[in-house]
Formats: structure tokens, C-alpha cells, sequence
């Protein structure tokens, strides 16, 4: 009876494991798929599991189309914009965690910050619009930069500021009562000691400014300086979708996240062992 329970709960555990891997891998599967089919076999009524005739001409299409310049206009705003955020979420938290302020100003500035990341970003767009457009920032990649910011740096302020919060003042004092500065002590003592949550935020952070949609759709109008969010609408009309150049040019926009995370997974997960330790 034992060894019987013993076999069962192996079998559901695999099961489980086997159906929710299904679940996560189909929708991937199911884009390289169709990004290999034609256009014909693409609509066709009875859908394929494997293409009949495999081609790369929706991969050709897109590259035509100069998809490499936008490309590059995501990898600059989504980088700069993630790592502008954690700078300044870096500092801000440090303040909010080490100096004492009158009228409970850091608690009423992580509530505005927590706001301003609930409000919906269609009532910040007309205002910001308007700014933008007086300092001659719309239609720039620096815009974006500066805008995605309403994204990145809330979210970066309150997981940066959990981190800084549990970590014990005595090792600042220490290095202060051995001669390090200030700003020494941020750099050599409390950021190495963050690391982990930096690393997590910054994968937050990327992730929410890659496929921000709503701010360069209003704030660009030039094609070549448009990202990939808003050129993969673009294969989505009114009458008809380009599926196999959306799923073509959506694999394109998902594999520089994944190769991303998987970069930074090992030092994310020693950076977790060594916080346990």
C-alpha cells in the first residue's frame, strides 16, 4: 500500500509538472509555428501542428521592413530608462531609509509614488504631452527615456526601499568608524549588499519599459524612431493581421528578455543563497 501511494503521488507530481510545462512552452511553440507558415496555411481552417511547406519569408518581410532600427530604438529607452531608475531609485530609498524627515515626509512621498504608479497612464499622457512639448522632448528618444520613468521608477523606489530597510545599519557604522566616507559606504558597503534586489528590480524594470506601449505610441511619430510595441501593432489592421510577420517580429521582441533573465538568473539565485546564509 505504501510503495502503491509511493508510485501514485510520483505519477500526479509528473503529470503536474508535464501539464504545466505544456501550458508555458504552447504559446512559444505555437509562435515559431506560424512564423514559419505561409500566408495561405496561416488561415487555413484546419490548423497544422507543423508547417507543410516551412518558410522564412515572414522573417525576410520583417527585416525588410527595417525592423533592426526600431529594435535598437527599444535596446536604448529600455536600458537607459531601467538603469536611470535604479540610480535614482537606489538613492531616493537610501534616503528614505537612513535620514529622518520632518512631518513624515518619506512616508508621504512612498505613498505619492505608490499613486502616481496606480494612476492609469492615459491621465498622465495629456500633461506630460504638454511638458514634453514645450522643452521640444516629443518625437526624441530622450523623451521616452524620461517618460518611461513613470513605469520603472515607482516600482524600482518601493522594491529597492524593502531591501534597504532589512539591511542592519551596524555595517555602515562599522565602515564609518574605520575612516570610509559617505559616499564610499554607499558604493563598497550598501550596494553590494542590495545586490540581489537591484538585480531583481532591474528584470522588473526592463521588462515594464521593453513593452511599454501607450507613451511611444503619442510621444514618437517619426517610423524610424518608433519601438517594437508599437511597430508590432501595426501588423494588426482593421480588416486583416499579418500573422506570420506578428509572430515572426513578436518571437524577435520576446528573445532578448529571455536571454536577459537567463543572464542574470545565476547571480540572481547566489545572490538569494547568500542573503539566506
Amino acid at each position: 500500500m505504501y510503495r502503491f501511494r509511493f508510485y501514485l503521488q510520483r505519477a500526479l507530481f509528473w503529470i503536474t509538472l508535464v501539464a504545466f510545462l505544456a501550458v508555458i512552452v504552447a504559446p512559444i511553440y505555437w509562435m515559431v509555428n506560424t512564423s514559419l507558415k505561409t500566408p495561405r496555411e496561416v488561415i487555413s481552417p484546419i490548423p497544422t501542428f507543423f508547417p507543410q511547406t516551412p518558410t522564412l519569408q515572414n522573417y525576410g518581410n520583417v527585416f525588410s521592413a527595417g525592423i533592426w532600427r526600431n529594435f535598437y530604438n527599444t535596446v536604448v529607452v529600455a536600458v537607459s530608462s531601467t538603469a536611470s531608475s535604479i540610480v535614482l531609485a537606489f538613492l531616493a530609498s537610501y534616503a528614505l531609509v537612513r535620514f529622518r524627515f520632518p512631518l513624515k515626509i518619506n512616508r508621504l512621498f512612498l505613498i505619492w509614488v505608490l499613486v502616481v504608479r496606480i494612476l492609469p497612464p492615459i491621465v498622465l499622457a495629456v500633461p506630460l504631452f504638454t511638458v514634453f512639448n514645450q522643452v521640444r522632448l516629443i518625437n526624441t528618444l530622450a523623451g521616452l527615456i524620461i517618460a518611461f520613468q513613470i513605469y520603472t521608477l515607482p516600482y524600482s523606489i518601493w522594491i529597492i526601499y524593502g531591501f534597504l530597510k532589512s539591511l542592519p545599519l551596524e555595517f555602515e557604522e562599522a565602515a564609518m568608524i574605520d575612516g570610509a566616507s559617505p559616499g564610499r559606504v554607499l558604493v563598497s558597503i550598501v550596494a553590494p549588499l542590495v545586490r540581489t534586489g537591484v538585480i531583481a528590480t532591474s528584470i522588473f524594470s526592463l521588462i515594464l519599459a521593453w513593452n511599454e506601449f501607450l507613451f511611444a505610441l503619442l510621444f514618437v511619430r517619426t517610423p524610424r524612431l518608433l519601438t517594437l510595441p508599437v511597430v508590432i501593432s501595426r501588423y494588426i489592421g482593421e480588416y486583416s493581421t499579418q500573422w506570420g510577420e506578428l509572430m515572426a517580429i513578436g518571437l524577435m521582441a520576446s528573445l532578448p528578455i529571455l536571454v536577459f533573465s537567463n543572464l542574470v538568473y545565476r547571480q540572481l539565485t547566489q545572490g538569494f543563497s547568500m542573503s539566506l546564509k
